[in-house]
């Protein structure tokens, strides 16, 4: 009932785990196997520390983060992940396709499919700074590998950087990323992320990630898979019944736990049944055509 298979991964359900969250070891990415597949973090060509705390701060309704891509580089990444029994999906950035692609060729033996990039609200250089009109070429290069691409896009010129994605040969959107965002605290009249600027996530993103999947959907023939602001069963239907085929769960973790996707799941399952569903490709994009 909740099987499906996106840009030939088979996968038991549509849940994905979102890059960022637990992704960093081989023993916390094997503890989501309720998932369908799993996204690592980002991973670069070198180790990168990221930025100074704090780096994490809760709001009323969702999170801000200014991880800053830390991660021990790709050669010693590859050494933690070595012998993973999950669908494993490899999240890449790097600031030119150069980088990109030598990541891309040390992760293929491990993953998947690639995830790349070019949406953290918060990196320089890196993420949505990322130019555009470089999206296609670096797409086209890692397509060379022979494994299939996903390009992870925040809500910034959405509709232009995927016509250039899908120019470049992406199998896959992911949409959206964390929106740029900034919290300050009045006692101190300081930002309170040491990097000032961070990205917001949670369920007030919700409906701003619907409507870029939806947008998405209603311009090109492509998978896609909706992120943001997932915390029940029936956000998962509204992504899909505006044209995701898959989804990925990143903050709601934070506040559910591991067993959010099988909570999810059965959520889905009674859902499904309760309308009248057999499965769950038979909601995809309902909203569009309605």
């Amino acid at each position: 009932m909740l099987n499906i298979e996106i840009v030939n991964i088979k996968m038991k359900n549509p849940l994905m785990l979102a890059s960022g969250i637990l992704g960093l070891t081989r023993e916390s990415l094997e503890k989501f196997k309720e998932a369908g597949a799993v996204v690592t973090k980002s991973i670069g060509k070198k180790e990168r520390k990221g930025y100074k705390n704090p780096v994490f701060y809760e709001l009323s309704c969702g999170i801000l983060n200014a991880i800053g891509l830390s991660n021990p580089g790709i050669d010693e990444y590859i050494k933690e992940i070595k012998g993973i029994r999950v669908n494993l999906i490899g999240s890449i950035f790097g600031k030119n396709e150069e980088e990109f692609l030598y990541v891309a060729k040390k992760f293929k033996p491990y993953v998947k499919a690639f995830e790349l990039n070019f949406s953290c609200p918060h990196a320089k250089k890196f993420g949505m700074e990322y130019p555009t009109r470089k999206i296609r070429e670096t797409v086209e290069t890692i397509k060379q590998i022979g494994k299939p691409v996903f390009v992870k896009l925040g809500v910034e010129n959405i509709l232009k950087r995927a016509e250039k994605a899908i120019e470049g040969g992406a199998d896959g959107i992911v949409a959206i990323n964390s929106i740029k965002a900034m919290a300050i605290c009045i006692d101190v009249a300081k930002p309170i992320l040491g990097n000032k600027i961070g990205g917001y996530s949670g369920r007030a993103i919700k409906p701003i990630g619907i409507r870029c999947v939806y947008e998405l959907a209603n311009n090109f023939e492509i998978p896609i898979v909706g992120v943001g602001g997932i915390m029940e069963g029936r956000d998962v239907i509204e992504y899909m019944m505006a044209g995701a085929k898959a989804v990925q769960i990143g903050s709601a973790i934070y506040y559910k736990g591991v067993k959010i996707f099988k909570d999810i799941c059965n959520e889905l399952k009674n859902w499904l049944e309760e309308h009248g569903y057999k499965n769950i490709n038979d909601i995809i994009g309902l909203a569009l055509r309605r």
